[in-house]
């Protein structure tokens, strides 16, 4: 009986998450700062530099901030003064098509769909079903 209880439950939580994403995006959409690709990727422009930009195959060098919309931090280089080394294909979907958008020294907030994030099945205990994700990416370097 208790399985069938937490398993309602997480369908429920799953389901709001899936609505309070919607309504955020939806309301964020609105915003003059805010842009959004053909994917449904939203981004604003924090700081803007001219240059090369990545490539899918690159290798980035990043300062990134990823919360979960209620504001819990997943992730955060800036505070720890140490940035990622990763390579782009390896990062979600959302992501590699952000990074491929910016120059090096630029940086982007980014509003990342659970459709190209960690979708339905989330990460287990950090990232929930359908969660809508919010990363401040700072572009150092590239190659």
């Amino acid at each position: 009986m208790a399985k069938r209880e937490s398993k309602k439950h997480q369908k429920g939580s799953a389901g709001n998450n899936r609505k309070t994403g919607e309504d955020f995006l939806n309301k964020n959409r609105s915003k003059d700062e805010v842009f959004e690709t053909e994917s449904g990727l939203q981004y604003s422009i924090i700081e803007k530099t001219e240059g090369e930009k990545p490539q899918t195959n690159s290798m980035v060098t990043i300062h990134q901030r990823a919360l979960l919309l209620n504001g819990t931090i997943l992730e955060d280089t800036y505070r720890e003064n140490k940035a990622d080394e990763v390579a782009v294909n390896e990062l979600i979907e959302g992501l590699q098509e952000g990074l491929c958008m910016m120059s090096k020294g630029s940086r982007y907030k980014f509003w990342v769909t659970a459709d190209l994030a960690w979708g339905k099945k989330g990460t287990g205990n950090k990232i929930p079903p359908f969660a809508v994700l919010q990363f401040d990416i700072r572009l150092i370097d590239f190659y």
